[in-house]
Parts: structure tokens; sequence; C-alpha cells
């Protein structure tokens, strides 16, 4: 068995819950109405600009890409399912993939920035203080979806030739957890990157993760996945567009006493 040369990760367009955090973030918290709490964050869809989104996302990937995978897979979200759709993939058969499905919030999935700071701010209280392993209150941590993407990679080693590429479309926190498990991030690495300003280090609506077993200059195929190229189809200023080898790190007694001394100790 062996994992695709190539893996390409596309967010889904900008959904209607998207908006509504957005404008929450903002102060206005109207969108968050009786109605809108009681829908399952697996049912909302694209937005106008998402739909615009994955019309773009689509044209680049059939431009620079390719237009035929091996393999194509799907989040079972409805956003997911439309901005697989909207890619107008022409030899498209998608599958969808229970692995892929948004990080369970639990009791913060659809509430307003207002709740978060009044009714769950013991809960967003300790987010900040325990960042990668948090769980929110009846949800997933995002130790947990990095499982759930461990276990999709194995479904891939399982079902796809090794010397071919496959197209998965789904959510922010699944890449985020792609990231951490392909580049062999550690917890650390993660919440420094996630914590980071620049536009280049986000993941974006629509945005695109390629990863590689084929060094882009030798052309030979690595065993394991090599290089990363993050691309923002609808703003390439927003995204690095260059092949980045991926470095699994390896720590010394010093270097790995040095990390363990950066919290003091309580107790002698």
């Amino acid at each position: 068995m062996a994992v695709p040369r190539d893996i390409l990760l596309v967010r889904h367009g900008e959904s209607e819950q998207n908006i509504a955090k957005k404008k929450s973030k903002k102060g206005d918290h109207s969108l968050f109405t009786k109605e809108f709490r009681g829908r399952h964050n697996s049912t909302f869809r694209l937005t106008d600009k998402g739909r615009k989104q994955a019309d773009m996302a689509g044209d680049y990937i059939r431009a620079h890409l390719g237009d035929s995978f091996y393999r194509y897979y799907v989040s079972e979200y409805s956003r997911a399912l439309e901005t697989a759709a909207l890619l107008k993939l022409p030899f498209a058969k998608w599958r969808m993939e229970f692995y892929l499905r948004e990080r369970d919030w639990g009791k913060l999935d659809v509430v307003s920035e207002e709740d978060k700071s009044t009714t769950f701010k013991e809960a967003m209280d300790q987010r900040k203080r325990d960042g990668f392993f948090w769980r929110p209150p009846g949800g997933e941590s995002m130790s947990a979806v990095c499982l759930r993407w461990d276990r999709f990679i194995n479904t891939l080693a399982r079902e796809c030739d090794g010397e071919d590429k496959v197209i998965v479309v789904c959510h922010g926190e699944v890449m985020w957890a792609a990231r951490v498990r392909m580049e062999k991030m550690s917890h650390r690495d993660y919440q420094a990157l996630e914590a980071s300003p620049r536009p280049q280090d986000k993941i974006h609506n629509c945005q695109i993760l390629h990863y590689t077993r084929e060094n882009p200059e030798t052309k030979k195929l690595s065993k394991h996945f090599g290089w990363m190229m993050s691309i923002c189809p609808t703003d390439l200023s927003r995204s690095s567009n260059v092949w980045v080898p991926i470095e699994r790190k390896e720590y010394s007694n010093a270097e790995i006493q040095k990390i363990a001394e950066e919290y003091p100790r309580m107790i002698n």
C-alpha cells in the first residue's frame, strides 16, 4: 500500500455561518436568530460570494493543477458538497467521507460572539490556556481531529494507487489537522502558526493546500509527502504559492530538556 503522489485539499467557499460569525465579531449578532441557531452545522449553504469563490478555485485547479484525479473525496456537509460541485471538474465521481466532517464545536457550534464572551466565558478562557488540547463543551479537540485525519490517510493508502493524485474538499479545521500531521508539527508549532497575523499563514475560504511526494526539482518520488504549496485562488497575495519542503524535526536531549523547562516547576 502507498499513499497517493499528490493530495489537493480545498476548503469550502464562504458559508452562511462564516458570514454570521464575521458580523458577530464586529458586534452585529442579528443573524443568530432562533431559526439560525436551530440549524445543524452540516446544513449551512454557501453565500453568493462563496459560490463565486468555488468557481474561481475550480478555474484555477483545471488550469494549473489538472482536471482529472484518481479519487474525489468530499465532506458530507452541505457547504463542502456545494463547493465540490462548483469546481466543475469534468470527470469527478465524488465519494462522501465521514472522517472529513467539520470539527465538532459542541455547545459552541452555532452561537454568537456575545454568547461566547458571557455564557461560555469559562470555556473560552480555557481555550486560551489549553489551545491544541482544548475541547469545546460537548465538542472535539484539535488533537481529536488530527486522529480523524490519520484514519483518512489510512483510507487513502488502502484505496489509492501511489502514483496518482486525489482531491479533497473539506473544512478549515480539518485542513489545520492535515497540516499538523502531514508536516509533523508539534502542538507548539500549530499554536504559533494559527496565531500568526500574516494572511499567508491562514486557511481562507477555497484555499488550496497541495501536498506531493514528487520532488519539484528532480521529479523523483519520496516515500513520504515532502513538499507543500499553499494557494489562495481568489487572491494569490494571501498565499505563498511556492513549494516549501516539509521538515521532519528531530531533537537532541538538550533541546527537549529546554522545551520542557519553558514551564516552571511548581513542586520539587
